[in-house]
């Protein structure tokens, strides 16, 4: 494409952006509807968070659970209820994104970050799977556009929409209090800024500090659990292993480069290193749209060296990264447009890969990718089989193993059961650790599922546990060559409660 057709398209994309988002909505929202892959294990924990609406949770504060809950209280406990949050925030993002990206550098700019965006496989992730990340980065981004509203042109109510959205954000995840944080260190580096600390700054922090009280108050009675499960993401645990290390960086890195886009990793690179060498030569503008996002990006890649991180971690940090990207770019290369081009593609091809799958009869076969997002579905009917033939009537569901097979459970068998966990360490591993156990229900018949057969329960579960007997195994279908037992206990006499809710993962007296 030459120049100027290139321009051509950019200048069309701005014009058309409302039938644009409104096409990409009814896309996603279709994707949803028809592509038959099962929630993964995140989704259906949040689910069944979103059963017991709270102010916090063991791992994450309470966004994802409350939209959940509102989605599926609306159209029912289906995959596409829990997933539709998702699209709708996603599009609320692309609103915000490019609305941030014009604020800044015009409608051109604008057109472009929007490309850049939905070039970008994570996009695709963040607009089909409810976890944490797509109100994150909804009002991440929300928050920025007002900040730029306020801060630069003087819109004294936009200071308390910045500040509500950043609450908002803070509602979905810890790490949106690093907004206010670089908000603080940009007011501070700019002498003519430094007076909105007399009142504005305030009037934004309002609204944060207001979303962190119950936040707090729900920890402070739950022995800051929430707390103790962040604090275990950061530094190492037992001796160094450097071969260990080396897979972990390289992992993340590739995780960076997949997500976004190999390109866009390396153009967002480059210009969070230019922030950081040309800082102090660089105007307000800038500064701020750096501090938004590739500073901390810049700090995670760091981290990354270190310590273990999760690839999910950066990616609110490449969004004003991009804006930044394409307000530099007067003229894109050619490798500017091949990246786009492939980008597209691949997303488009992602939308496309379930009808694919289904002309080519490869479904299920070796060569289905999707396949590992459709074992839940049969584990929970296969399960549920023996539920049925073991002839009580609703036993305590109770499931040993990784918290994903008690809220997959909860989630694809019929009924929605509320399933019970127990956590053979001792420890609060996960929110059913939080929960009560099924105490008003000690005296009656259990259902169990465990990863591990009964020879291998702790003396405290066996204790607990009256006329074992085996219903049979049931093979995984994503590794066949695991296994989980299925008992049926004639009475559960007792539920041992956590021994801890200081420690992760073990427990103490």
């Amino acid at each position: 494409m030459s120049s100027a057709g290139f321009e051509h398209w950019l200048d069309s994309v701005h014009r058309w952006r409302w039938p644009l988002l409104l096409a990409i909505l009814a896309l996603r929202i279709g994707f949803l509807a028809f592509n038959g892959l099962d929630l993964i294990g995140d989704e259906s924990y949040y689910w069944d968070w979103s059963r017991r609406p709270d102010w916090c949770y063991y791992s994450k504060p309470p966004m994802v659970a409350w939209l959940i809950g509102a989605s599926t209280w609306s159209f029912g406990d289906t995959a596409w209820a829990v997933r539709l949050p998702a699209v709708l925030l996603g599009t609320g993002f692309l609103y915000y994104l490019h609305a941030t990206a014009r604020a800044f550098y015009g409608t051109r700019a604008a057109a472009l970050t929007l490309l850049l965006v939905l070039a970008t496989p994570n996009n695709v992730l963040a607009n089909f799977l409810m976890t944490i990340d797509p109100p994150l980065y909804c009002f991440w981004i929300a928050a920025v556009y007002y900040l730029r509203r306020a801060v630069f042109d003087g819109h004294q109510r936009a200071w308390l929409w910045a500040g509500c959205a950043t609450a908002l954000a803070l509602l979905s995840k810890q790490a949106a209090l690093l907004q206010p944080l670089a908000l603080a260190v940009f007011l501070s580096a700019s002498a003519a800024r430094r007076r909105h600390f007399r009142g504005d700054f305030w009037r934004y922090l309002a609204p944060v500090v207001l979303a962190a009280v119950p936040i707090l108050v729900w920890n402070d009675q739950h022995d800051w659990v929430m707390f103790g499960h962040s604090k275990s993401h950061f530094g190492n645990e037992g001796e160094f292993d450097a071969w260990r290390r080396l897979r972990d960086v390289r992992d993340f890195w590739f995780y960076q480069l997949l997500l976004l886009n190999p390109l866009m990793f390396v153009l967002t690179l480059a210009t969070a290193l230019r922030g950081l060498s040309g800082f102090r030569q660089w105007d307000d503008e800038r500064r701020f749209l750096w501090l938004m996002g590739p500073a901390w990006l810049l700090l995670i890649l760091a981290l990354s060296f270190g310590q273990k991180v999760q690839g999910n971690w950066p990616m609110p940090f490449y969004f004003t990264g991009l804006i930044l990207v394409a307000g530099a770019a007067p003229a894109p290369g050619r490798w500017l447009k091949a990246g786009l081009a492939v980008g597209l593609a691949m997303v488009l091809l992602t939308y496309a890969l379930p009808a694919v799958l289904q002309a080519l009869n490869l479904q299920n076969s070796k060569l289905d990718p999707t396949k590992r997002f459709k074992q839940w579905r049969v584990l929970a009917e296969r399960i549920d089989t023996y539920r049925t033939e073991s002839g009580s009537d609703r036993p305590v569901l109770v499931t040993v193993g990784h918290r994903f097979l008690a809220s997959q459970l909860a989630f694809y068998l019929p009924d929605h059961p509320r399933v019970y966990r127990y956590e053979a360490s001792g420890g609060v591993t996960s929110q059913y650790e939080v929960w009560p156990g099924p105490n008003e229900r000690l005296g009656q018949p259990a259902f169990l599922v465990a990863d591990i057969q009964a020879a291998r329960f702790d003396k405290r579960w066996s204790d607990s546990l009256e006329g074992l007997t085996l219903l049979g195994e049931v093979a995984d279908p994503a590794k066949p060559s695991t296994k989980y037992y299925v008992y049926r206990a004639e009475k559960l006499k007792a539920w041992p409660a956590p021994l801890t809710l200081h420690q992760e993962g073990h427990a103490s007296p």
